[in-house]
């Protein structure tokens, strides 16, 4: 099985589980003291998920240039532990909690005051809810999610109970109607985000450099992009330890694309990707054999 289809059939085990249990007591004893509780669950992982276990070492290898040992594996998981939890803070009015800085918010609000929307173009790589909660919200700025809404459906409803007043507008994919949504948003002068390096099937992507081997990445998102000629922003929020949170918006392409513009904006993604990945490199949360059994050394690493 192709690397990138592997993790549509791999169940949201260390998402639904972590939720499942730190909404019952993150909400009633604190994010200090509910900390305290990930310590134990992070073990569990360490010791019983083989699968993400070679997963976070190869890419900790990659993105370290050197073989983690068992203190830093478990630390990959505590970040990752340490998001979930935060999440639920974020969906329930909470980010007063957190110290979080906001980096390029000028230009996307300049880029939004033009009135013709934008595709913004995340990864599994540090919190989308930071940015949904902060990087939006506060600034005014209305996002819908296209996703595969299936694949997360427990998830959601877990989020849905912490808060059900909180903004989780989604836009499944696959639909007959999904891309008239999609354009409806655009039109509106709203924001489209993707998370955009995950794919389906080999048809849907391109191979390209990524941390000093090739991985493939959908070229899906790009070629929407292109079709309603909209600008793309790269965005992450990355957990930088203690309460703080970065974000980062980086416009990626302007609005007039083609097939050949939608690829170097593709190009570009994966290229700010990396940047942030060993900027910040506990924030990957891509729990599988990203790279798959085939990739090629770049070069150029």
């Amino acid at each position: 099985m192709h690397n990138h289809a592997v993790w549509m059939e791999q169940p949201e085990r260390g998402s639904v589980i972590l939720m499942g249990i730190l909404v019952r007591i993150a909400l009633h004893a604190g994010r200090r003291a509910t900390r305290i509780l990930l310590f134990p669950i992070c073990l569990y992982f360490l010791l019983f998920s083989p699968t993400a276990l070679k997963a976070v070492r190869t890419y900790l290898t990659r993105v370290t240039r050197r073989r983690p040992n068992v203190f830093q594996l478990f630390h990959h998981f505590f970040v990752f532990a340490t998001t979930q939890l935060d999440r639920v803070y974020f969906l329930n009015g909470q980010s007063d909690l957190f110290d979080i800085r906001v980096h390029g918010e000028k230009e996307l609000l300049d880029l939004l005051r033009l009135g013709q929307g934008c595709f913004l173009m995340g990864a599994h790589l540090g919190s989308f809810e930071v940015l949904r909660i902060r990087g939006f919200q506060q600034s005014g700025i209305h996002v819908s999610t296209l996703m595969f809404k299936e694949h997360a459906h427990k998830i959601n409803s877990i989020l849905h109970m912490i808060n059900p007043e909180a903004p989780y507008e989604i836009i499944a994919s696959g639909r007959i109607d999904s891309m008239f949504k999609v354009r409806e948003q655009v039109d509106r002068g709203c924001c489209v985000g993707i998370l955009a390096d995950r794919a389906l099937n080999d048809n849907a992507t391109i191979r390209l450099p990524f941390l000093g081997a090739t991985a493939d990445f959908p070229i899906g998102p790009f070629r929407l992009a292109t079709m309603l000629e909209r600008p793309l922003v790269f965005m992450v929020g990355l957990f930088r330890g203690g309460n703080r949170y970065d974000i980062y918006f980086e416009q990626i392409a302007g609005e007039k694309t083609n097939k050949e513009t939608a690829e170097q904006a593709m190009v570009a993604y994966v290229q700010r990707l990396e940047h942030y990945c060993r900027l910040a490199p506990n924030n990957w949360f891509n729990f599988y054999e990203f790279w798959g059994p085939d990739n090629k050394p770049d070069k150029n690493h």
